[in-house]
């Protein structure tokens, strides 16, 4: 299987991308143009943490065919935007550590929920490691999705009466 690459934006080779705008129109449009681009960056490489204090060094903040990169400051502003829009999740109080949810618990917990049925797991139990990396599930989109977002996931299909934590090793679905 090939490695995925990611195309970049025409932003992205846009020098003045990478200074945050003072108008705050254009300041909003760019943001959104940021996550857009940090949502599907990690998505294509199916990523789901970020340790804060190396990403300026990062391809995804630095573009160095064109010598720019995001402040400090201007990364602070771009992950804010995305804990705002409900994308990020700080792991510790430092904020050095986060969580980017290309795709919400809730989404997640919906394509978990059709394979169950489809594959007939209702009134099953089956490990988490199961759900996350065992034979049935390697063409699922959930395959090897981070294990905080998983369990958030089965915990979304919980409040809905669809699944039910074991322990913390083990789900059943309805």
């Amino acid at each position: 299987m090939a490695a995925a690459v990611y195309e970049w934006p025409w932003q992205y080779n846009f020098p003045p991308f990478f200074t945050i705008q003072p108008n705050l129109d254009t300041r909003q449009k760019q943001l959104d143009a940021w996550c857009n681009m940090v949502l599907s960056y990690f998505k294509v490489y199916k990523m789901y943490t970020m340790d804060v204090s190396g990403a300026l060094t990062q391809p995804l903040f630095y573009n160095k065919s064109i010598d720019r990169k995001l402040t400090q400051e201007g990364l602070n502003v771009v992950l804010e935007e995305l804990c705002r829009r409900g994308n990020l999740e700080w792991q510790d109080a430092g904020r050095t550590q986060c969580t980017i949810m290309w795709r919400s618990p809730l989404e997640w917990g919906k394509l978990i929920y059709r394979w169950a049925v489809d594959s007939g797991m209702t009134n099953t139990v089956c490990t988490l490691y199961e759900l996350n990396h065992g034979d049935e599930t390697t063409k699922q989109e959930f395959h090897e999705l981070d294990d905080h977002v998983l369990l958030k996931s089965i915990k979304t299909l919980e409040s809905q009466g669809k699944a039910e934590l074991m322990g913390s090793e083990g789900v059943k679905f309805f």
